[in-house]
């Protein structure tokens, strides 16, 4: 059963940190590109970051870029993401993705397998 579990989320004041992870089982984790994408109340869903199936390449989107950082362990078939300096803005729940490799790694369309998510609360 191929299947993407994030965890980590939380609630935390302006200006700290937290680190999300999405634990990913049943697929071949270092074939596949891998981002983080999130959904805010009445919003539509965004990207947020994303990282080759070899982690040679990121792209971030230009709301979190210098803040947030995206890495990959494949052997233990975990992506993370590092969120610094949060805002009130980035409260979302936030959703790992796995997308075959060689796709643009913003296009949410190129990404076919989806975590449940987490919940990041940022109070002001």
């Amino acid at each position: 059963q191929v299947q993407l579990v994030e965890s980590g989320g939380g609630l935390v004041q302006a200006g700290g940190s937290l680190r999300l992870s999405c634990a990913a089982s049943g697929l071949l984790f270092n074939w596949y590109n891998m981002a983080w994408f999130r959904q805010a109340p009445g919003k539509e869903r965004e990207f947020v970051g994303g990282i080759s199936w070899n982690g040679a390449s990121t792209n971030y989107a230009d709301s979190v870029k210098g803040r947030f950082t995206i890495s990959r362990d494949n052997a233990k078939n975990t992506v993370y993401l590092q969120m610094n300096s949060l805002k009130p803005d980035d409260t979302a729940i936030y959703h790992c993705a796995a997308g075959l490799r060689n796709r643009a790694l913003e296009d949410a369309s190129n990404y076919g397998i989806w975590g449940q998510g987490t919940q990041v609360t940022v109070s002001s």
